[in-house]
């Protein structure tokens, strides 16, 4: 029986400082939500391993300082990135109104080949928040549209709704994009750290 194809995917999380990004990464990897909130200072990555068709494909999910003093991580730290996650929290508008600057910097930084065609993928965050909801859906995937269709998804991290479908199409966008080089030391190295595996397969929503 042959051994299944591997792939290893780097998936850079933006968005402003205290939206929930790593809170989305925990509920993801390690299905763990803290109400006590830490800001990120640099940068920060967690991985993931699941299959997708023939394919193992461990996702190297970095997360990033919002704050303005650490925007600029320089280009190093984007460069060979397979899919960027944009996040919101759909109760703060600014958040929301900040995106067209997180997705400018990381295509100053990345420097894609093809910035039209690099998959981006939108997270509004924080939808359970009741009555305190400022950027509406609509306005989401007008925004979406305006990027290219680019696909869109409402979360909590809090309560893990829609966390597992968000990531699985961020994986099987990366997946669609992926770089042909793949570093096989590199990635045995960080496969020691995969936190779990996760069958998964089928079709993307996105």
């Amino acid at each position: 029986m042959n051994k299944p194809r591997r792939a290893l995917l780097k998936v850079i999380v933006l968005g402003d400082s205290g939206v929930g990004k790593t809170s989305l990464m925990n509920q993801y990897v390690y299905k763990k939500f803290t109400q006590h909130y830490k800001a990120t200072i640099g940068a920060d990555f967690v991985t993931k391993e699941l299959q997708i068709d023939d394919k193992l494909v461990t996702l190297q999910i970095w997360d990033t300082a919002g704050q303005e003093r650490f925007q600029s991580l320089g280009s190093a730290f984007y460069r060979g990135a397979d899919c960027c996650v944009l996040v919101y929290d759909v109760n703060v508008q600014k958040s929301f109104e900040t995106l067209n600057n997180w997705h400018e910097e990381f295509v100053k930084q990345a420097d894609p080949v093809d910035p039209d065609a690099f998959p981006f993928i939108l997270f509004g965050n924080k939808i359970d928040g009741g009555s305190s909801r400022m950027v509406s859906e609509k306005k989401a995937r007008e925004w979406c549209a305006s990027r290219g269709d680019i696909p869109h998804f409402e979360t909590s991290a809090k309560e893990g709704y829609n966390v597992n479908e968000a990531f699985l199409c961020v994986a099987k966008m990366a997946l669609e994009g992926e770089h042909e080089q793949q570093n096989d030391l590199y990635f045995q190295g960080i496969s020691e750290t995969v936190s779990e595996v996760e069958q998964r397969g089928g079709g993307c929503a996105c």
